[in-house]
């Protein structure tokens, strides 16, 4: 939780510099988290007011980065040291922020008779309206635990669009981004992640990435 406050300062505060530079007609454009602060000063060099406004933020965002790395470096220590979290990692997708944002909202994963109810428990299932013959199926509930439900989120984003070995889960998730799009398939994925980490945990089980069909 303590990571995820400092992460979205950091947000705030590269937001805030990106819109004091466009107020200049100054774009930052896309560019990396360390060398944002070069790119944010060589376009306000030519305007000193807009320096002296700017840089005492980039010096917060030079504090903030390094508080949020120290935080993130208790969360690996703390995974190392977990044996469940460790299993969870082996899960493609899934870091330690995942494994131990899941295993501290689960706490006691005996306490889901089913592995398909944790879907409903972060709230990754679809609200369903039925009133007489009308029956439609809407966005997700988001109840629960929120941080949980956005590292799942994120860790399906990594399984789809970064990993690079072949899965059955994520062959099953890019058939529904084929189907139905990306950002459906990836709350899909999570929700499916929140199963598979459960049962793992729950069974003592690995992690099964299944046999890819042999193309012709």
């Amino acid at each position: 939780t303590a990571r995820k406050l400092l992460v979205g300062k950091l947000r705030d505060v590269d937001n805030g510099i990106r819109g004091l530079l466009r107020g200049f007609g100054l774009k930052v454009g896309p560019v990396g988290e360390r060398t944002f602060p070069a790119r944010a000063r060589e376009l306000a060099a030519d305007r000193q007011p807009l320096t002296a406004v700017i840089e005492p933020l980039l010096q917060v965002r030079e504090t903030l980065l390094s508080e949020r790395e120290r935080l993130h470096r208790l969360v690996i220590h703390a995974t190392r040291d977990d044996a469940v979290c460790r299993k969870l990692m082996t899960v493609p997708g899934v870091g330690p922020v995942t494994a131990l944002t899941f295993c501290s909202a689960v706490d006691d994963p005996a306490r889901f008779s089913r592995s398909r109810a944790i879907g409903a428990h972060f709230g990754l299932t679809p609200r369903r309206y039925q009133s007489g013959e009308t029956d439609r199926v809407g966005h997700i509930s988001k109840q629960g635990d929120g941080l949980a439900r956005q590292a799942l989120y994120e860790a399906a984003n990594v399984l789809l669009t970064r990993t690079s070995r072949w899965s059955s889960l994520k062959a099953w998730g890019m058939a529904i981004a084929k189907r139905s799009g990306m950002r459906r398939a990836k709350v899909a994925v999570a929700r499916k992640l929140a199963v598979v980490l459960l049962g793992m945990w729950r069974d003592g089980t690995e992690f099964h990435w299944g046999k890819e069909a042999v193309v012709a």
